[in-house]
């Protein structure tokens, strides 16, 4: 969804037709668990940073990720124009996150109940990112429209270049947004010192 492609001269008569977008699809969530163990809060928290998702460079306590399939109907027009009639998302979002295995003393089991809770509900605002996202697209497709296009080709180069940007715009909200919640202060750095600190 990061490609772009410049529009030509001709690309400008490409135009958008307000319609109505599907609302009746939803998402798919699963939830992908990934092991540790300790008897303490600091215990957790090294399994976690030997066991967590691998992202980038490093670990993290969870992820969400999401698999994204479209079904599009491209409708060639009497006229020669082709415009893109429906586009139906099949979204499933991912999240992984951990799960505690193995005795722990109770108020351990406190304190990581706590954790998890407010992490799962972190990793929920990304899912919620990216169903925006898809909504976002969905209302960019519905009603596009190329002229002298029987063939739908330039219709589809113009979808998948409004793809790039709306994908851009996705990854900032989701970089913002951790951004204030793991930075000293912010909720998951919180949640981390009470595991960590045992309150």
């Amino acid at each position: 969804m990061t490609r772009s492609l410049r529009l030509l001269a001709a690309a400008a008569a490409i135009v958008w037709m307000p319609a109505a977008a599907n609302a009746d699809w939803k998402p798919v969530e699963k939830i992908e668990h990934y092991r540790v163990s300790g008897s303490s809060g600091i215990d957790l928290y090294r399994s976690i940073g030997a066991n967590g998702p691998q992202v980038g460079v490093g670990r993290a306590i969870a992820f969400t990720d999401f698999k994204l399939l479209w079904s599009r109907d491209y409708r060639p027009q009497p006229d020669g124009s082709c415009t893109l009639v429906s586009a139906r998302p099949s979204l499933t979002i991912i999240y992984r996150l951990p799960k505690a295995s193995g005795d722990m003393p109770a108020a351990t089991r406190r304190l990581w109940e706590t954790f998890v809770t407010g992490v799962a509900a972190h990793e929920k605002v990304h899912g919620e990112f990216i169903v925006d996202l898809v909504k976002a697209i969905e209302a960019t497709s519905v009603g596009l429209s190329a002229p002298n296009d029987p063939d739908c080709q330039k219709v589809r180069a113009e979808l998948q270049s409004r793809l790039g940007p709306l994908s851009q715009e996705q990854r900032r909200r989701s970089r913002e947004f951790d951004q204030v919640e793991l930075t000293d202060g912010g909720n998951v750095h919180r949640l981390v010192l009470a595991l960590v600190n045992g309150g």
